[in-house]
This record gives structure tokens, C-alpha cells and sequence, in this order.
């Protein structure tokens, strides 16, 4: 007869026996070796010798200790000691429990002759006949309380069971990563059947009903999964019909549903325990009580068996009625289980005699997003990628679902205040356990960006930011940043291409398709025209009241211009306000108000000329160094000729002046071709390039950059003013060589005349673990005597710059990629001002970063 022994994924399995009764070799059988931590190996680290019992207590420290970091990582672990002994057993407990996991016993059984003989042919186990008969004695006697200790508890009596027995490795019934969604998180329903059914219709689902008319089941034609966050039952009018709805989704697969503190309440009183029968409690079971037998024991089958929490989508997604914390996210003991029926609390109560729920998600790092309910709040508010669905639908709120991974909210309005509550609707800041007080939701706080090692984002996870960063991004945002509520979104900074081998240039389209190609993640690319111009973001809405509505601006203004790093680009608001009139009539001309569904949009675009931001620098800088080497070195290089004249061996001294003057006179072209006089918004060009956001959808992920190219095309030749301007742009096949063939030759044409160059992006969907470059910029010869200086094209200069070292500005580029798309899903989902904030702010401290800025 085979025993199939059943252990967690992530667990303890303690191997029980006496010595010689072959742990070892079963552990070696069933189990990796990393996975398995006896006595013996840690005797030998702590002393060189593994029968030095004189080493078991450090020994023994040290498995401890390593038992408690894999529990702590999640880590199954194998624990191969003779532990026989109840407190040696016990101390293994204790660390499971300590780091909430479930713990199985396996012991071994064999006849003490099998044991003694096969120590008999060890040299190292001579230790005294009187051993194995003592250590058998205390497996007996522990025998019988090994059920009490362990989960479960395997014995494998003889050693032909123990053969034969198959070890089955079973995920933890939290465990739902395989389940990708999408999915419709449902807050707390408490009894609102007609509103559930109203929420439901309104996210797409078709309603099955039963011959008497009632909901018994609900399917989403597009194959979307509900997930209900508890509290289905007590205060509402028919807490039967929820649960009979809910039930019949979870049993056709079309739901999932997780106990709430109600469900758990009401199992016990239906098994006739003794508990108080408030806080709708009655009236549910009065509710029940008209319902027939079989539905009442089906009822409370389903609640009896819903779990504490669900880890959906590869772990990126945790569901627990009252939150969970990190530490909690796929474990199981009592004590995660009540933290996710009802959270953590103070010790305290309020004026209300209710407990003061701890601020859990104040302090919530974690990667997962957790959704939850089990506190009624008059809104949902994004903190630290938590957030909380109950709504009070009971008493006259909303009853809200969050659709994942859109991160959209949707909600229905209660039919009536059906139950009235003990306090008012807590503020969204009490969502999260908080013991009162409102968060100022557009206000930032410097430790919202320097707690905890910085700003969590979707694409890179935790981004870190440095103090001495912050603060001087606090200096820029504190006394020059446009209007906050503008302030949604800072452009990241963008890594030039591998440094081009051919000679004459630093850059070349060569490099820059292979620094995708050969990643193997991406296969087409698109290259866009770079404008030499400033950054601009311009953020605008369809009219005053959307902006007011939107952005809580109510001074008429609708909508703003801001530079790279936060400021307003003109100084004079009427010329803003002229600006945002064009965009905003090329937006309604092209039809994307309607198009898009939404009132306002945020572009990323380049304002040309470069002098219109940048003419003081160009008079400091650039002309001043242009005008001195044109009126220095052809003066230099006449007084050489001169010289050679006169019959001076000058060693090619005259021929580097004038290579230098004829260097100068390029610079000076490179930059003045980017120069001219503009008046308000005469000379000005906007060109944009990417549609960032919009109500509900960040566009910028949401769509390939060859649908932004031809969005921005649409805006340009909507615009008969000709203030709006294309983008050249085309696509490239990385397998194909005539493909690279011709954009080099469309490079090689735009910086043929000092154009700056293009940038390439990838085009289609990259691998969940490519990290791939969002951008690469490609710069032309001449543009780059701009940045490098008018002799870089020097073979002694071009040497040098050609060990650049590219590795941070990558880096950066990157980290503000991520935090730049982090602001923007965090604006189009509708989080408070301060969450997208805190990743605008990242940005900005970034920059602050010691990056050599020419590359």
C-alpha cells in the first residue's frame, strides 16, 4: 500500500525518528537539496565535525536559524534531526507559527534491529547500544501527541511503507497566482442584493435567474471574473439573495468571494453558538429563517468554507476582506486570518465605543495590490497600493467595484439608507485602520518619497530616492513648479545610443536598432523625429467646468504648459491660455474628446524654436563661445599663413587653426539654426508626440508608439494655423536589413542639415521580465557639436568620448520611465493629488542625480 504524504509549497516538514531509521535518504528522495536542513550538516559548520556532540546546542542555534529566514522567504523546509523529543519539536513550532505557516510531521518507523544494523556499518554512529532504545522510547510516548502538534502527521511504519511512499507537493488554498483575471472587485455587499445586481449589469454581466425569478448566477461574456471582498451577509434587506447570487457565480467559476467578519459571525451563530445578535446580525437570521432547509444548510457550507484572503495574478494581486499586510500575503494561521477578517487594532475605541483600527496601510510597501473593504468610506482613496471598496452601500452610500487590472472604479448608488450606522462614513484616510484624521489629499509630504526606501511603481517596483535629491527637488517644486494641480507629469530623461565605432560620428542608427535587436525581447521598432525644442507637457481640458470638476481649478484656467522640470513655460497665462485654445480646437477638430471618452488629456510634445526657453543660455554659452572662436581663429590662422609664408616650419600647426576655425563656424550654425525671434505665440510650433492620459486610461502604455505617431499627425493637420506640427517618424524591422538600411538612410537625411536625430522606441508587447530601454535617442554630427563642443569631431577628442560610460544614465532612464508611468496610471485611475505627486516629485529628484547631462 503507497501513502501519499500531502506538504505545503511554503512550510515545515520535521522528520521524525531515531537514528539509522533513514531520514536522510527519505529527505534525499522527496526533496531538493536546499530544502532540507539537518542536524548533522549544522554540527559540522559550527565545529568541522559532524559527531561532535559537544557542538549539538550551537548546532542546533544554527538550524534554527536558518529555518526561520526560508519560512520567512516563503521557503519549504525540511528539518532532518532525530526529534524525537517533544521540545525539540516544539521549538520547531514555534518558528512556523512565528512566520505563519503550516507545519507536517513524517515519521519513520523502523524496528529498532533495521536501525541498529545500519548504524552497525557507520564507524562515525558508534555512540552505545542503549541509544536507539532510549530514542525509541520517546517516539512512542510522543507518538501519541503528534496530531495535536502538526497540521497533519504521517507515520510510515517499516521500512517497505517507507519505500513506497510519495511525497505530493500542495498549494496553499489562498494560492490563486495561476488566476490572471481580469477581474471586478466587489465591495461589501451587506444584504444590497438589488444594488449588487445593478453593479453587476453595469460592469457587463448577464444575470441567470432562477424559475422564480431570483438571481442565481451572473457570467461576463467577455470572461471577466468577479471577486466579492466579504461581508455579503447582515443590515441589508436580502442577505439570502446575495448569498444565493454569490454562490452560484463561485460555483460556476464566475466568482470568488473571501470571508468577511459578517460571514464569520453568522457561521457561528448558525451552528447555535452563543453570540450577540447586533449589527445586522438579527436581521439575517430572521432573513434565513424564511428560507428553506436545504438553502440554509448550502449557505452555511459556502461561508464555512470561504478563506481568509486570495494571492491572484502571479502575486500581484492580494484580496482580503480588511486588508492584509505583507509579512501576511499567502500564509496561514489564526492570527493572519483575523488580521484579514478584521484588521488590527489599536486597543482603543472611539467616542462611538467602536475599535480604533491601526493604520496598516500608512505603513504597506508591499508589490501586491491589495483590495479590501470591512471600513465604509465616503470614497475610495488609493495609499501605498491598497485600497479600500466599501462604500457603505447599507447605509446609503455607493456599492463600488474596482475593475483589475484597469484599475478603473466603477459604482451604484444605494437604493435607500437601509440600515442607519453606529458612526458616520469614516474619511478615506480611515480606510486604511487610520485612528482619525483626514489626509490632506493634494498635499505631499517629503516622507511620502523618502519613507521606506521610496516610490513603489508598477513597471520596476520600489524606486529609491536620496535625501539630498529630494531636497533639492523640494528647492525647484517649492519655488518655481506651475500650479500643483497641473503638475501630473514630468518627462523622463532618455539614454543615448551605444557609442558608434565609424568614424566621424558618436552616434549612429547601427547602434541604436541593435540595442534592441539584441535583447531578443522586441522585434520592430518605431524611430520618431527628434525636435530640437524644449520639453513640454500640456496639459488641457475640454472646458472650465471639466476643470473644475477634474482638477479643482476654479479660476477659469483649463489647463497648463510646463517644462521638463515642472515650471511654466511662458510667463505671460494669456499666451498659455491661446496656446491651450489651439490644442483644444485641434483636439475637437480630430474628433479624440469623443473618441478617447474623456474631458481633458495630458501630450507630451517639444516646443520649437530652442531659443523660446533657451536664449539666455545661447547668449552665455553658446554664442559667446561661437563669437569668440570666429573672431579669434581666423585671425590665428591668417598670422600662421603669414608665417608659413616666411618660410617657418610650423608642424601643422596652421592646418589644425584652421580646421578649428572651420569647426567654430559649424557650431555656430548648429545652434543658430534653432534660434529665432517669436512674440507671444508667433514663431512658436508644438509638436506633439505621445497622448499621455485621459479620464480612466493612461495612453501612454495603453497604446504602441505608432498609434501616438498617427494621433499626433491627426492633431497637425487639424490645426490650420500651422502652430501645431508633425513628427516625421517610420518603422523598422530589426530582422530586416533593407529595413535598417532605410532608416539610416531617412537619419542620415534628417541630420543631414544639423537636424538633432531621431528616437527609437519598441513597438509591441515585451516579456513581464525585459528590461527594455523605453527609449534610445540617436543624435546627428553636427547636433552633437552642440553638446560635445565645436572640435569633438577631432580624432583626439572622438577617442575619448567614445569611452563614455552609459550605465547610470541607462539606469536613470529607466527608474524615471517607471515613475513617470506610475504618475500617470495613478492620475487616470482618479488617486488623490498626493499619490500622483509623489512619483512627479521622484522624477524631479532624479534629475537631481550625477549624470553627466550632455549624454
Amino acid at each position: 500500500m503507497t501513502t501519499e504524504i500531502r506538504v505545503p509549497e511554503m512550510g515545515l516538514v520535521v522528520l521524525v525518528g531515531v537514528s539509522g531509521s533513514g531520514k536522510s535518504h527519505f529527505a534525499r528522495k522527496h526533496f531538493a537539496p536546499t530544502q532540507v536542513i539537518s542536524s548533522d550538516f549544522c554540527r559540522g559548520i559550527v565545529s568541522d565535525d559532524e559527531n561532535d556532540q559537544s557542538a549539538t546546542g550551537d548546532a542546533f542555534d544554527l538550524l534554527h536559524y536558518i529555518v526561520a529566514k526560508r519560512l520567512r522567504r516563503g521557503l519549504l523546509t525540511v528539518v532532518d534531526a532525530t526529534n524525537v523529543q517533544s521540545h525539540a519539536r516544539q521549538s520547531l513550532l514555534r518558528i512556523a507559527k512565528e512566520h505563519d505557516v503550516l507545519s507536517v510531521a513524517i515519521v519513520l518507523d523502523v524496528p529498532e534491529r533495521v536501525a541498529a544494523e545500519r548504524n552497525a556499518t557507520r564507524p562515525d554512529r558508534d555512540f552505545g547500544a542503549h541509544v536507539i532504545p532510549r530514542q525509541r522510547r520517546e517516539l512512542r510516548r510522543g507518538l501519541r501527541s503528534l496530531g495535536r502538534e502538526f497540521r497533519r502527521a504521517y507515520v510510515l511504519t517499516g521500512t517497505e511503507e517507507i519505500d513506497a511512499a510519495t511525497v505530493v507537493r500542495e498549494k496553499a488554498w489562498n494560492d490563486r497566482r495561476e488566476l490572471t483575471g481580469p477581474f471586478d472587485i466587489v465591495g461589501d455587499v451587506h444584504g444590497c442584493r438589488a444594488e449588487l445586481e445593478d453593479l453587476l449589469r453595469d460592469l457587463g454581466y448577464e444575470i441567470d435567474r432562477d424559475a422564480a425569478g431570483r438571481a442565481v448566477g451572473a457570467t461576463h461574456p467577455g470572461g471577466r471574473t468577479a471577486v466579492f471582498v466579504g461581508d455579503l451577509v447582515d443590515r441589508g434587506p436580502d442577505s439570502p439573495g446575495v448569498l444565493r447570487l454569490v454562490m452560484g457565480m463561485v460555483a460556476a467559476g464566475d466568482a470568488l468571494c473571501v470571508s468577511g467578519n459578517h460571514e464569520a459571525k453568522l457561521v457561528r451563530a448558525l451552528r447555535g453558538r452563543k453570540v450577540r445578535t447586533t449589527h445586522g446580525l438579527a436581521e439575517s437570521l430572521e432573513q434565513l429563517g424564511a428560507e428553506d432547509e436545504g438553502f440554509r444548510a448550502a449557505a452555511l457550507a459556502f461561508m464555512d468554507g470561504l478563506i481568509s484572503h486570495y494571492v491572484l495574478d502571479g502575486g500581484r494581486l492580494v484580496v482580503a476582506h480588511a486588508g492584509l499586510k505583507e509579512d501576511y500575503h499567502g500564509r496561514a494561521s489564526g492570527r493572519v486570518r483575523s488580521f484579514a477578517l478584521y484588521g488590527d487594532t489599536t486597543g482603543e475605541t472611539d467616542e462611538y465605543g467602536l475599535p480604533v483600527r491601526y493604520p496598516w496601510a500608512r505603513d504597506y510597501r508591499g508589490k501586491a495590490m491589495v483590495v479590501y473593504g470591512h471600513t465604509p468610506v465616503p470614497a475610495p482613496e488609493w495609499i501605498n497600493n491598497t485600497i479600500c471598496l466599501d462604500t457603505g452601500a447599507v447605509f446609503g452610500g455607493r456599492l463600488t467595484a474596482l475593475r483589475y487590472p484597469e484599475r478603473e472604479l466603477a459604482s451604484v448608488p444605494a437604493r435607500k439608507v437601509w440600515y442607519e450606522p453606529v458612526r458616520p462614513l469614516a474619511s478615506p484616510g480611515a480606510a486604511a485602520g487610520g485612528a482619525g484624521g483626514h489626509r490632506e489629499l493634494d498635499v505631499l509630504k517629503i516622507e511620502d518619497v523618502l519613507a521606506n526606501g521610496g516610490v513603489e511603481t508598477r513597471l520596476m517596483g520600489r524606486v529609491t530616492v536620496r535625501e539630498e535629491n529630494a531636497l533639492a527637488a523640494l528647492e525647484v517644486m517649492s519655488r518655481f513648479a506651475a500650479d500643483p494641480r497641473w503638475l501630473v507629469y514630468l518627462p523622463p530623461t532618455m539614454a543615448p545610443a551605444a557609442t558608434s565605432a565609424l568614424p566621424g560620428h558618436l552616434e549612429h542608427p547601427a547602434e541604436a536598432l541593435a540595442a534592441y535587436r539584441d535583447r531578443g525581447a522586441v522585434t520592430r521598432v518605431v524611430c520618431e523625429q527628434k525636435h530640437m525644442g524644449s520639453r513640454a507637457v500640456v496639459t488641457v481640458c475640454r472646458d472650465a467646468a471639466v476643470a473644475a470638476a477634474r482638477f479643482g481649478v476654479e479660476d477659469g484656467t483649463t489647463g497648463a504648459v510646463v517644462t521638463r522640470t515642472g515650471r511654466p513655460f511662458f510667463r505671460d497665462p494669456a499666451t498659455t491660455a491661446e496656446l491651450l485654445d489651439r490644442v483644444r480646437a485641434a483636439i475637437g477638430a480630430a474628433g479624440l474628446w469623443d473618441e478617447l471618452d474623456t474631458g481633458w488629456l495630458v501630450l507630451d510634445c517639444e516646443l520649437l524654436p530652442w531659443s523660446a526657453k533657451a536664449m539666455d543660455l545661447v547668449r552665455t554659452q553658446y554664442a559667446a563661445t561661437g563669437a569668440a572662436a570666429r573672431a579669434a581663429l581666423p585671425m590665428a590662422a591668417g598670422a600662421l599663413g603669414r608665417a608659413a609664408e616666411r618660410g617657418l616650419d610650423l608642424g601643422g600647426l596652421r592646418e589644425r587653426v584652421e580646421r578649428r576655425a572651420s569647426n567654430a563656424a559649424r557650431f555656430r550654425d548648429a545652434y543658430a539654426r534653432y534660434c529665432r525671434p517669436v512674440d507671444g505665440l508667433s514663431g512658436i510650433q508644438l509638436a506633439p508626440f505621445q497622448v499621455l492620459a485621459g479620464e480612466g486610461r493612461a495612453w501612454a502604455t495603453a497604446r504602441d508608439h505608432d498609434w501616438h505617431m498617427e494621433v499626433a499627425a491627426r492633431l497637425a493637420d487639424c490645426d490650420p494655423g500651422g502652430l501645431l506640427r508633425r513628427t516625421e517618424w517610420t518603422t523598422a524591422d530589426l530582422a530586416s536589413p533593407e529595413s535598417e538600411a532605410a532608416v539610416t538612410a531617412w537619419w542620415e537625411r534628417l541630420t543631414a542639415d544639423g537636424g538633432e536625430g531621431m528616437v527609437v522606441k519598441p513597438l509591441g508587447p515585451l516579456p513581464d521580465d525585459a528590461r527594455v530601454q523605453p527609449g534610445v535617442k540617436c543624435r546627428g554630427r553636427e547636433y552633437l557639436r552642440i553638446i560635445y563642443g565645436p572640435d569633438y569631431t577631432e580624432p583626439e577628442h572622438l577617442d575619448r568620448l567614445r569611452g563614455r560610460s552609459l550605465g547610470r544614465k541607462r539606469s536613470l532612464a529607466m527608474r524615471e520611465h517607471a515613475l513617470g508611468v506610475e504618475a500617470l496610471d495613478r492620475l487616470a485611475a482618479g488617486e488623490p493629488l498626493w499619490r500622483v505627486h509623489q512619483a512627479v516629485f521622484a522624477v524631479l529628484a532624479l534629475e537631481s542625480e550625477p549624470v553627466d547631462p550632455r549624454l
